[in-house]
């Protein structure tokens, strides 16, 4: 097949979207553009991150049901970000804290977030990536 179809966008509900513009810019170290319609774009690499604030349409927002997985090459600098944000994920992730950067059992070095409109989000060292191939 010659045409596969690349992932191009993820949409994440929040609430108040100048707060969650601020918010995101923060955690993800990078500015977001709004994109009209309730909606501000993050470039992560060949993906945009979108946040959207559905409330002025009488829609309430909805998390996301699963994590969404970041590389960077800093984890260190990602976890400071996300540790002054006050939004590290208090759960476990197989016996280890969530929101600790941690060796995982499959080999990723990782920790784990949850935004104040409770989407999940997880921050990868990028060297230590698994993509199911060793």
């Amino acid at each position: 097949m010659s045409d596969i179809p690349r992932f191009a966008r993820i949409i994440l509900h929040v609430g108040n979207l100048e707060k969650a513009t601020q918010f995101y810019s923060d955690l993800l170290g990078i500015k977001g553009t709004p994109a009209g319609g309730g909606r501000v774009y993050f470039q992560c690499g060949s993906v945009i991150v979108a946040i959207l604030d559905p409330s002025p349409g009488g829609v309430a927002p909805q998390p996301i049901p699963d994590i969404i997985y970041f590389t960077v090459q800093d984890i260190q600098s990602a976890f400071d970000r996300a540790e002054k944000l006050d939004c590290l994920d208090p759960q476990d992730v197989h016996g280890e804290p969530a929101g600790k950067i941690v060796q995982r059992p499959w080999g990723e070095r990782s920790f784990y977030v949850v935004d104040p409109w409770k989407n999940g989000l997880c921050f990868i060292e990028e060297k230590t990536l698994y993509t199911g191939r060793r």
